[in-house]
């Protein structure tokens, strides 16, 4: 497959991703927005809840929709790395003896996974990093910590699947 052509179908994908990640972190009245549509949905199912219980909620529901998005970045960064990116092979240290044995194209690589992982988190500083200069928004490290277990969720999660579905 041509360079050009691996870059659109691999790593097209997380940067499209990375970048609705930003328009979002962008928008000074984001949590109006989801709250603006959420709350009253919650009041019409659940009348007699108390708003102190309907904003816990919504802040728990805005927390799991930065675990689903870091979760499928997560999973859009292994899956450019998976098919595109080769570590260097190391030397044999004692010459002369078998080589080791290769994995299929499918097989796990933690090293993949690690990789993905990290850049989960790198990006996850930066938007939060990106949201101090938004008006109305505020970065907190804790939000950090919350994408980054959306990545570690999402990988454990196909992991699990490839181990479920003997792919590794």
């Amino acid at each position: 497959m041509p360079k050009l052509e691996k870059f659109l179908v691999y790593w097209l994908p997380p940067l499209a991703w990375m970048l609705l990640i930003f328009s979002a972190s962008a928008d000074a009245r984001s949590y109006q927005h989801s709250s603006s549509v959420f709350v009253p949905l919650l009041h019409w199912l659940f009348p007699s809840l108390s708003q102190e219980h309907i904003d816990l909620i919504h802040h728990a529901f805005r927390k799991c929709g930065h675990l689903t998005e870091f979760a499928v970045l997560a999973l859009l960064f292994w899956r450019a790395i998976h098919h595109t990116w080769r570590p260097p092979v190391a030397p044999q240290l004692h010459g002369g003896g078998p080589a080791a044995p290769t994995r299929g194209e499918d097989a796990w690589k933690w090293d993949e996974a690690g990789l993905a992982l990290s850049l989960v988190f790198l990006y996850a500083a930066g938007d939060e990093f990106h949201q101090i200069f938004v008006p109305t928004r505020t970065a907190l490290v804790s939000d950090v910590f919350i994408d980054t277990l959306g990545g570690a969720i999402g990988l454990l999660i196909l992991w699990l699947l490839g181990k479920f579905l003997k792919r590794w």
